[in-house]
């Protein structure tokens, strides 16, 4: 079978990439940006990691879909199935969480591809990303 690609982005920094599964972390997930002392860190810093994966809800997000990814795979075709995470900025939120997916996948077997496409993009200023949800 093929490589489940994962992606992480900002809604801040443009549409969401082409993906079969597309999840808008912005409204569900408290936003780490506001807690000063992480605002600064990614989702590559423990810190950050720790605050998004202890954030209520975020656990059963990350087996659901996984589960939709193991379903999708196992439907009468087999083509790749790419899922799209996403925050306000692409730098906290959706990178913790494609990497969460990527680990549950792990302990099934399943091989991922895992990308972040703004994770190093310049923090953007409050209030700037609301335009897709209103």
């Amino acid at each position: 079978m093929s490589v489940v690609r994962i992606v992480s982005f900002g809604f801040g920094h443009g549409a969401p990439p082409a993906a079969d599964l597309v999840a808008d972390l912005r409204a569900h997930f408290r936003d780490p940006w506001h807690a000063v002392a992480l605002r600064a860190l990614t989702g590559a810093d423990e810190p950050v990691q720790a605050a998004v994966l202890a954030t209520p809800g975020v656990a059963a997000l990350v087996t659901t879909l996984a589960g939709a990814v193991v379903a999708m795979r196992t439907g009468p075709s087999a083509a790749a199935v790419t899922v799209a995470l996403g925050c306000g900025g692409g730098r906290h939120r959706a990178p913790v969480v494609a990497d969460a997916i990527a680990a549950a996948l792990h302990q099934r077997g399943i091989e991922t591809a895992v990308g972040h496409r703004d994770i190093r993009r310049p923090l953007l200023p409050p209030g700037s990303t609301r335009t897709l949800r209103g």
